[in-house]
Parts: C-alpha cells; sequence; structure tokens
C-alpha cells in the first residue's frame, strides 16, 4: 500500500447526505446536517439537488422530513458498495463491528439501567434522585466510551466519516457527566442515540440486516 492509499477515506458529499438518511431514517435539515458532518446551507443545497433527480423526497408535514427514495436506496447501497471495493475497508470493517458488537449489551443494559430502577421483583421509573446510583451508571457508561473510542478512530482511520461518531459520543458523555441526564439515552444526540446510528452505519456499510445479524452472532 502507498502513502496515498494510507490515507482515510473522505466520502463524497453527496453520498454523505443519502448515507445519513439511511442511517437515521426520516429526519429534518439539522439531524442530517449532524449525522454528515455538513453544514446546514450545504446539507439543504445537497437535499434540493438529490431531491431534483428523485433521489429523495420531502414531506413537509408536522411530523415529515427528508426521506430515501427507492431510487436513493438504491444509488445509496451502490454507493456504499463502490466505497468499500475502491477502499478495500470490507474486511477491516468487519472486525471493529464484530468489536462493536461485544460491547453492544453493556451499552443496552446501562441505557436500561439509566431509565429503569430495579427493587427486587418490582421496577420503576428511574426519577435521577439517587445521585449514588446514577452515578455508578455513569461509570459504567465512562468505562464503555473507554472500549468504543478506539474503534471508532480505528474505523476512521480508513473511513474518514466514521470520525464523526467519536466526536458526538465524547460530546454526549461530557454532557451526561455534566448532569444533563437526557444526554444518557433519551434525546436525538443522546449517547444511546449515536450508539444506535453507529450500529446502523456498520450494518448498512456491511450490507447486514439485524435480522441477519440475530441470526449470524446469536449465542
Amino acid at each position: 500500500m502507498n502513502q496515498a492509499d494510507s490515507q482515510p477515506h473522505r466520502s463524497d458529499p453527496d453520498f454523505l447526505i443519502l448515507h445519513a438518511l439511511r442511517c437515521v431514517g426520516v429526519a429534518g435539515v439539522e439531524r442530517i446536517a449532524t449525522a454528515s458532518g455538513l453544514s446546514l446551507d450545504e446539507t439543504l443545497a445537497r437535499l434540493h439537488g438529490h431531491a431534483d433527480r428523485q433521489l429523495v423526497s420531502l414531506d413537509p408535514g408536522p411530523f415529515g422530513g427528508w426521506s430515501l427514495t427507492g431510487k436513493g436506496e438504491t444509488t445509496e447501497r451502490k454507493l456504499i458498495q463502490d466505497e468499500l471495493l475502491r477502499t478495500d475497508a470490507r474486511d477491516f470493517v468487519t472486525d471493529c463491528y464484530e468489536r462493536f458488537l461485544s460491547i453492544n449489551p453493556n451499552l443496552l443494559q446501562i441505557s436500561t439501567d439509566w431509565q429503569i430502577r430495579r427493587f427486587g421483583t418490582s421496577q420503576s421509573m428511574n426519577d435521577h434522585s439517587d445521585a449514588d446510583y446514577d452515578n455508578k451508571v455513569l461509570s459504567r457508561l465512562i468505562r464503555i466510551d473507554y472500549r468504543a473510542q478506539p474503534i471508532c478512530g480505528d474505523l476512521a482511520s480508513r473511513l474518514l466519516r466514521f470520525g464523526l461518531y467519536a466526536d458526538r459520543l465524547s460530546i454526549a458523555l461530557d454532557r451526561s457527566l455534566a448532569g444533563e441526564s437526557a444526554y444518557v439515552s433519551d434525546n436525538l444526540d443522546s449517547y444511546h442515540t449515536v450508539w444506535f446510528q453507529l450500529h446502523e452505519d456498520l450494518l448498512t456499510t456491511l450490507g447486514i440486516s439485524r435480522e441477519e445479524e440475530r441470526r449470524r452472532y446469536s449465542d
């Protein structure tokens, strides 16, 4: 591999818009910009360009947003395949994905424990009035992030777009530790939400459905 090939691959912005929509589903401009790493102005301009090519559509209703069309989904899948082939990154991403899966159950349990407290056989919503309990859950989240950041860093060393997740997870963790409890699992920029999008990105990149994942990796 020559020096040029050793540099992380920078994805085309038009692809990033389509891929962001594939990972987050129906979304507004701000959420797409955050997921793609592009500015709001560039995101909106490229969305309208994609709409002209019938790759995306806009539902202007109060619960609407931008989404991929059938043509857009086909185009995005081809671009993903082309990117993996051009960068020869499939095996590398697969290895990172399997490392991610090894800690995914821990993060899901942390999110559950943040929302629900158990007392013997009973349970109730966590009202976050017990600082000792919350701090123990946050300590587990810190340990998960310590393991997740190297995975994101390794992914970004080959496909630069994955670097966004490291930054977004760090921001969510910092805000959680600063007392903003919603940033653990309860808003669109929470640690759990960004984690879910990273999981979806890995699945989408490798062309694996969640059902296929369950069949492949179930105990």
